[in-house]
Order: C-alpha cells, then structure tokens, then sequence
C-alpha cells in the first residue's frame, strides 16, 4: 500500500508509485525516538521506527 497514490475521477487508485505506507510511518516516528535520546545506533533507531510502523500497520488492519 502506498502512502500517497494518485487517484482517478472515479476515487479509485490510479497511480501506485511512490513511499510505502509502512516507510512514511516509520519516518514519522523517527523524530520522537529521536528527541527521547536512548538510541544508542541509528540501527536501533532505524528498528524501532519499524517496529512502530508495523505496529500500526496491524492495527490499520485491525489484525491485533
């Protein structure tokens, strides 16, 4: 799943490039792992931004 596909007339998908859902809301957690400073790596920050997206990637799907 896309994070921004373009859309027709019709409100179907019409364009599927661009970022993963799953890649923008893990960029969007990077900033508040950021500001609580207990990363040691930027692995483990990396991580656990995905760890966070996965996390609500479930719970999208309400598979939780």
């Amino acid at each position: 799943m896309k994070a921004f596909p373009t859309t027709a007339d019709n409100g179907h998908a019409e364009n599927q490039d661009g970022m993963d859902l799953r890649d923008y809301f893990a960029a969007k957690a990077i900033p508040a792992l950021i500001q609580g400073g207990i990363h040691h790596s930027v692995w483990d920050l990396s991580r656990d931004a995905y760890k966070i997206a996965d996390a609500m990637m479930e719970i999208r799907n309400d598979k939780v």
